[in-house]
């Protein structure tokens, strides 16, 4: 709603709250609780889910006495109703307007039946903007929060020669003739070098132990076989740096 004076514009988003549409102006009468009564019908009628309304600042962003009788008439506005009342800046948006308008060819005479609820929909605008990008940086957050729980699953602590304990990121598990074997990099590598070097380990299946290669021949043809795989199902740019 761009709620003013004499006039209060009106505009609905669509059901996938995307895009604003301008729907009505609804003209005033001097019976403050009778316009909040007639609101709240139209309210209902298009099954609002939230109700936005334009909050007015001077151009430097401060208060006017304009806010003041917005924020007043919101307060009585939730009074009536429990649909969840937010706030949207409206600086500009009347410019905005007023501009489609002149692009649009309508006349001056026209220009006050469509003015506030074309003002409605660039309110409404802005504030699905700035709530689709806060759902999409929500999702993305629990994406990488999903990521992370993840790789957290397929990290292992493996001991090298002095009894030292690190950890290392399970990165895949091959089968080459008839043997499974397990590859891991550094969960937390130091250098450049450690960030692409892998460790290997045979899988001892019976018991459910690591073992370590010690044919180096064979040591080469599983990493070979590994890289090839890494290659054809991962990342080929990857896959080339891995030693």
């Amino acid at each position: 709603m761009d709620i003013g004076d004499k006039r209060i514009g009106v505009a609905v988003s669509d059901p996938f709250n995307e895009y604003a549409m301008p729907c009505e102006t609804f003209f005033r009468t001097k019976n403050l609780q009778a316009d909040i009564k007639a609101l709240v019908k139209i309210i209902e009628s298009k099954g609002v889910g939230v109700i936005v309304c334009g909050m007015p600042f001077n151009f430097d962003g401060t208060e006017s006495v304009q806010t003041e009788k917005t924020r007043a008439f919101i307060l009585e506005l939730s009074k009536a109703t429990d649909i969840r009342i937010e706030t949207e800046d409206e600086r500009f948006t009347t410019m905005q307007a007023r501009e489609t308008q002149i692009m649009g060819g309508i006349k001056c005479e026209e220009r006050k039946k469509t003015i506030d609820s074309i003002s409605a929909s660039y309110i409404l605008e802005s504030y699905l903007s700035r709530e689709n990008n806060k759902k999409k940086e929500k999702e993305k957050m629990n994406d990488e929060k999903e990521l992370y729980e993840d790789e957290e699953e397929r990290i292992i602590e493996l001991e090298d020669e002095d009894g030292n304990a690190e950890r290392f990121l399970h990165i895949g598990t091959i089968e080459y003739r008839g043997a499974w074997y397990c590859f891991f990099q550094k969960a937390e590598p130091e250098t450049e070098e450690e960030e692409d070097e892998v460790v290997m380990f045979r899988l001892d299946e019976d018991n459910e132990t690591l073992l370590p290669l010690e044919d180096e021949q064979l040591m080469d043809e599983v990493f070979a076989e590994f890289c090839h795989q890494y290659e054809e199902f991962e990342n080929s740019e990857d896959a080339m740096r891995l030693e």
